[in-house]
């Protein structure tokens, strides 16, 4: 895994890379609390090329980082609480502040979990298209994104595996396959390379699994353990 050896024309990857981007999943979530920016920064030390981290909206359209929809002990809604409510439950970054601390070191995984966040985060990712992306379950906000910032990397999210792959990517005008790692193999790996797209396999932990997924030929590792990946893949 090595850094910065991929470009983008438009929407689509120029050449087919041999690297593997190592993703850290919320952040390099086993040294500091997941989503946090501490997960963040641990995870610019270790030299990941990439951070995914989690967005819903408050109700004042703030964007912040959060796995759940809810929080607190009474399981409130995000979208029903204010910025400083939310602030109060815990250290929870907004998403302008991890744009502020990654800035452009490594690409920033955006994965949108509420429609309703869609356009704070794209008014936030507007002119960062070279090291922001964004992703979600979601397909029709990924294909909203995808008008709205037509050079901005967006991927679609799957758990199962596709009849069609290539025709969603179409559709949605995806760039990258988020794929359930235990659905990735070398046939679908080489349809989404020939639709012109990415995969980007989740969620990868160990060597033994990691190197399964290299085999496979994806781009990119979302994991648990980029410190462990990184040192044991040297």
């Amino acid at each position: 895994m090595s850094h910065g050896d991929w470009t983008w024309a438009g929407r689509r990857r120029v050449d087919r890379v041999t690297a593997v981007e190592l993703i850290a999943h919320r952040g390099a979530n086993r040294e500091a609390p997941e989503n946090t920016l501490a997960a963040f920064s641990a995870a610019l030390e270790i030299g990941v090329e990439g951070i995914e981290l989690d967005v819903h909206a408050t109700a004042d359209g703030i964007p912040v980082i959060h796995h759940d929809p809810v929080i607190g002990e009474g399981r409130t809604p995000i979208a029903d609480l204010s910025l400083a409510a939310v602030r109060s439950q815990g250290a929870i970054p907004t998403l302008d502040e991890a744009i502020d601390l990654v800035a452009g070191r490594c690409r920033l995984y955006v994965e949108l979990k509420a429609a309703a966040a869609l356009d704070g985060v794209l008014s936030r990712l507007a002119g960062r298209e070279d090291w922001c992306a964004l992703h979600a379950f979601d397909h029709r906000v990924v294909a909203a994104a995808a008008t709205s910032l037509p050079r901005l990397p967006t991927g679609i999210l799957i758990v199962g595996r596709l009849v069609d792959t290539r025709a969603v990517l179409l559709a949605t005008r995806a760039t990258d396959l988020w794929q359930h790692a235990d659905f990735v193999d070398n046939a679908l790996v080489d349809e989404v390379h020939a639709a012109g797209g990415r995969v980007i396999a989740w969620t990868v932990n160990g060597r033994e699994r990691c190197l399964e997924m290299i085999g496979a030929g994806v781009d990119g590792i979302c994991t648990d353990e980029p410190r462990l990946l990184r040192t044991g893949m040297a």
